[in-house]
């Protein structure tokens, strides 16, 4: 390891205190215990545990520990002894790699090619962490046919089917089920809020855009949230508090789900945003509440409308954006259909299975190949 570290033993091995770099953090032996990286606690092939974390002791306490080559060695109270790498220990408080918030004057452009990261596994990881770094990212080279996405898809993950399919149309219908699919303009939006789990992923791949307006808006609803924060902390917490439901219903569908508008992870920060005029439905709370909820929503709309957070793009045909839904909201221009066909195809990734594929990348890049493998 590069770093200075030291480790000692406090409250009578109640504690193991490891300070890196000037920085300091406390472990307490059940957390240790319970983590053991040895065969005995967990399973070698599928690193699932093996014991009863819940029938561990909980007196247990440290009793011997040894640092050597990067090793933490430890003796438990109850005879158990294990190591742990330094570096994998400490690596447990990193979090993700950092998102980076943008207003419209600092938009990232964030591109990739899709012959390439169809093939190369670095070029596909560079598109992932682009995705989760800025929310957004714009991909050329898609085939113009109807599943020209569908390789690339299966590249990452399974396609979200819903009541709608699986890679459905967008584009001016007549009797339209929803408003996506006339030539309407359409307000900063969440797709799906009303869908439990909501869609991670919206891949929008452009067959046709000649159609006057019809161009793509995308605000950074984190962003939004970080200024309504800063900006008007009542309106802010009003919005991580109040839950309204969402709703869609048609002949054959009804679909509910609720949560706030700035839904909060464990240490207090944004997680995912929400917003969707046409399908919400707060309930009839206290007179006082709603009047706060209806100034929070109203300050929190005029930051994803306004200049300072829209960013606006025009998809040729062949191109490609894939959002982060719980993070973006986005929306169009109006078209007018004498300027000629705009036609879109759009399908649903979820979050987990592209978390899963990005991490598994990152784990497979940054290990050495052995000298003869197979590439």
């Amino acid at each position: 390891m590069s770093q200075s570290v030291t480790v000692n033993l406090q409250a009578q091995g109640r504690r193991l205190r490891i300070e890196a770099d000037g920085h300091h953090r406390d472990y307490v032996p059940l957390w240790l215990r319970e983590r053991s990286p040895d065969d005995a606690t967990r399973d070698p092939y599928t690193g699932q545990r093996l014991v009863e974390a819940a029938e561990l002791p909980l007196d247990l306490t440290i009793e011997t520990v040894d640092v050597a080559d990067g090793l933490l060695t430890l003796t438990f109270s109850d005879g158990h002894l294990t190591s742990f790498t330094l570096t994998e220990l400490l690596s447990e408080q990193a979090s993700d790699s950092p998102r980076q918030l943008w207003d419209a004057a600092e938009a990232p452009q964030p591109k990739a090619d899709f012959a390439t990261a169809l093939e190369d596994d670095s070029a596909l990881l560079d598109m992932l962490d682009a995705l989760h770094r800025n929310g957004f990212v714009v991909v050329s080279g898609v085939p113009t046919d109807n599943d020209g996405m569908q390789p690339l898809i299966d590249r990452i993950g399974p396609l979200r089917r819903t009541n709608w399919g699986g890679i459905a149309d967008v584009k001016s219908v007549a009797n339209a089920y929803d408003l996506t699919m006339t030539q309407r303009g359409l307000e900063p939006h969440t797709d799906n809020p009303y869908r439990d789990p909501i869609p991670g992923y919206i891949w929008l791949h452009c067959l046709a855009n000649a159609a006057e307006g019809g161009d793509s808006t995308l605000a950074d609803g984190f962003m939004a949230a970080h200024l309504l924060r800063q900006r008007d902390p009542n309106a802010y917490a009003c919005l991580t508090r109040v839950t309204p439901s969402f709703r869609y219903c048609d002949a054959d569908t009804y679909l509910e789900s609720e949560g706030p508008l700035i839904e909060l992870d464990s240490r207090g920060e944004p997680a995912r945003v929400r917003y969707s005029n046409r399908t919400e439905n707060i309930p009839a709370l206290p007179a006082e509440e709603l009047e706060a909820y209806y100034a929070a929503r109203k300050a929190f709309y005029q930051l994803i409308t306004g200049d300072e957070l829209t960013l606006h793009l025009k998809l040729d045909p062949g191109q490609m954006l894939i959002i982060d839904n719980y993070r973006l909201l986005h929306g169009r221009s109006a078209f007018q259909l004498a300027g000629g066909v705009r036609h879109m195809r759009q399908g649903y990734v979820d979050r987990d299975s592209t978390a899963s594929r990005r991490r598994v990348l990152h784990q497979r890049l940054a290990t050495p190949k052995v000298q003869g493998e197979p590439a």
